[in-house]
């Protein structure tokens, strides 16, 4: 996972949406205590830096030191470069000792895991009974009819990898052995939507951080093609707002407790 998005950290940094208080509110709500937070596959920081607006602590995790180094810095903070498959003892070194976390995050991540490995170090750091897990996926962003059908033809190439059937299944299909939190009856998935003005060169920087575009630039192919880069220049237009245009990524939350 790791190697996937090195050479394009910069991109990922930049172009990636950050996510909507909303979600974070809801969150929060469901958590008895906010002490500590463990952010897994935290990237670039993108939903550390709204937890650390909750939570005393947050512990962010990731297996690429490219991408930490792009994180915003807060002093409630702390970032970690994990091996792939982090042993017992690095987990407690690390995140925390046994039952010690109130809530994991996984932001855009979770397909990539290894979810018996994963589950059982979140069931072993969780507190008891009340610890939660929230993993959550954005799917393609929303623009206008126009680009909206540019970007589905884009977005159908073979590059992408079979994890990510999982993110355009809106995690219903994904492996989740939690139980439904207080006050809901479901795991999910619940639906938010993070909006974001960008300009279009703002909307090529979020393609180019795909792991798709990257395995294909590999393999020496250019996605974002002249001809490609047209048809999304007459379908995003002018506007009166700049040439910014409002940007809608639908986002998926699957949240559960660890129970007893």
């Amino acid at each position: 996972m790791a190697n996937l998005f090195i050479k394009q950290a910069k991109q990922y940094a930049q172009g990636r949406p950050s996510y909507p208080p909303q979600l974070f509110q809801f969150i929060a709500s469901k958590t008895p205590q906010q002490d500590l937070a463990w952010d897994v596959g935290t990237g670039s920081g993108q939903a550390a830096r709204s937890l650390a607006e909750i939570y005393n602590n947050v512990i962010a995790t990731d297996t690429s030191s490219k991408q930490l180094e792009f994180a915003t810095k807060l002093p409630n903070i702390r970032y970690q470069q994990t091996s792939p498959t982090m042993s017992s003892a690095e987990l407690e070194q690390k995140v925390g000792a046994e039952s010690s976390v109130d809530l994991v995050t996984i932001a855009q991540a979770m397909h990539w895991f290894d979810l018996p490995v994963f589950y059982k170090q979140v069931k072993w750091v969780l507190k008891k009974p009340h610890g939660i897990i929230a993993a959550w996926c954005y799917t393609t962003p929303e623009v206008n009819d126009s680009m909206d059908k540019v970007l589905e033809r884009f977005y159908k190439n073979p590059y992408w990898d079979s994890a990510r059937q999982m993110v355009d299944d809106k995690y219903k299909t994904i492996d989740f052995p939690f139980e439904a939190v207080d006050g809901e009856d479901s795991t999910g998935p619940f639906e938010f939507e993070n909006e974001r003005w960008m300009g279009l060169e703002d909307y090529f920087t979020y393609l180019r951080s795909w792991s798709a575009y990257q395995k294909a630039k590999e393999k020496g192919v250019e996605l974002l093609s002249e001809h490609v880069v047209e048809e999304f220049k007459r379908a995003w237009g002018e506007d009166e707002n700049g040439g910014q245009k409002l940007v809608k990524f639908p986002i998926y939350l699957r949240i559960g407790k660890v129970g007893a």
